[in-house]
């Protein structure tokens, strides 16, 4: 196997598959390791809780954007962190298109730089909702 990315500066096809595999596997591991820490925390405060389906209540304001809910996962509310669980395993595979654009830039290769910029560009445009 070759020199790791960050000693020679080249990005080879096997240096980015193995760089995207790592990505993809510990993003999937630390947004099931969140979401599960919020499950656990929930249901050590409101396990023995007995439902009210009588009367709806929809989610606080804090949880209805991305900073918001940031926000509260790192106060430690527990449907807070498994909401940023699921934020992070939407995540990974965006950051996976994006990771893959910047070493197709780094390898000239244009034709893929334009198709992966617009995959790229679908996907936020899609989370943003604009």
């Amino acid at each position: 196997m070759s020199d790791p990315v960050w000693r020679t500066g080249r990005w080879s096809d096997e240096h980015v598959e193995l760089f995207i595999g790592n990505l993809l596997r510990w993003g999937v591991i630390v947004a099931a390791f969140v979401t599960a820490a919020g499950g656990i925390l929930f249901l050590s405060l409101h396990g023995g809780s007995i439902a009210d389906y009588r009367v709806f209540r929809g989610q606080p304001d804090s949880l209805k954007s991305v900073t918001g809910v940031a926000q509260s996962a790192f106060r430690r509310n527990p449907e807070a962190l498994i909401q940023f669980g699921i934020l992070l395993l939407i995540a990974t595979p965006i950051a996976r298109v994006a990771l893959s654009l910047l070493a197709f830039l780094k390898q000239h290769d244009h034709v893929y730089v334009v198709v992966t910029a617009i995959v790229l560009g679908v996907l936020l445009y899609s989370l943003i909702g604009v």
